[in-house]
């Protein structure tokens, strides 16, 4: 293990432009070592910090296996990559932007379904008269488990979704989805509707720690520096 503190941040996109004008509030710059296509970074006047250009999946999964000690990503990705949440990461702080709502979307020809508990008894309809369950499309796979568990819905099965899972439901790949959204726009233009009670988390951007790397105490101090000036405090 070296000393140096590793911190994963997105590698491109609105989402790292975000977060350099959230360290620029602070007066902290991130340098990339090998140019605009580089995928390591140092931080001016915190020589202990390593930062890592990762993809925001990979920060979640890095956090939660402990590949890395800090990380920015959205809580969506945090929370699906560790459902034990509280063993594997500590979110520090909130960012402000990166807004997204991770919902559960039926067709809206379903007019008699606005609710999980309506969604529930088409489960079971479905079960019924198909002899099979209800697909839900989803690359949200622990988070709709465990949102169906606490509406008590068991009739359905998971289709894994790797892109476009709006399109599921009218390319008959599925009866409903599980999605992220930022307007709902999208979901409206393929012919879906939230449910009322669908919004399963309300994620937004997240600066969050890893309980599974080691630290050492060089580590923490490194790290502790760097978050002073943005108001933020290792657990």
């Amino acid at each position: 293990m070296t000393d140096m503190v590793t911190l994963a941040v997105p590698s491109k996109g609105r989402l790292k432009e975000q977060f350099d004008a959230y360290l620029g509030t602070a007066g902290i710059a991130l340098k990339q070592t090998a140019g605009a296509r580089g995928y390591r970074a140092t931080v001016e006047g915190h020589p202990g910090i390593d930062v890592m250009l990762l993809s925001s999946s990979e920060i979640a999964a890095s956090l939660a296996n402990g590949d890395v000690h800090l990380g920015v990503t959205g809580e969506d990705l945090i929370r699906e990559a560790a459902p034990e949440l509280d063993r594997r990461i500590a979110l520090l702080q909130p960012l402000g932007f990166g807004f997204a709502d991770v919902v559960v979307a039926v067709p809206a020809s379903w007019i008699d379904v606005s609710t999980m508990a309506d969604l529930d008894d088409i489960c079971a309809a479905y079960a019924t008269r198909h002899k099979k369950r209800l697909r839900i499309a989803t690359k949200y796979t622990q988070l709709t488990r465990s949102y169906f568990a606490s509406a008590g819905i068991s009739d359905y099965r998971i289709v894994p979704s790797a892109g476009a899972t709006e399109g599921a439901p009218t390319a008959g790949t599925a009866e409903a989805i599980v999605d992220i959204t930022t307007t709902g726009s999208t979901l409206k233009a393929n012919g879906l509707k939230i449910l009322d009670d669908g919004v399963i988390l309300k994620s937004q951007a997240t600066l969050a720690q890893s309980l599974m790397a080691e630290w050492s105490a060089e580590q923490r101090s490194a790290a502790a520096a760097f978050l002073v000036p943005l108001g933020v405090s290792l657990k």
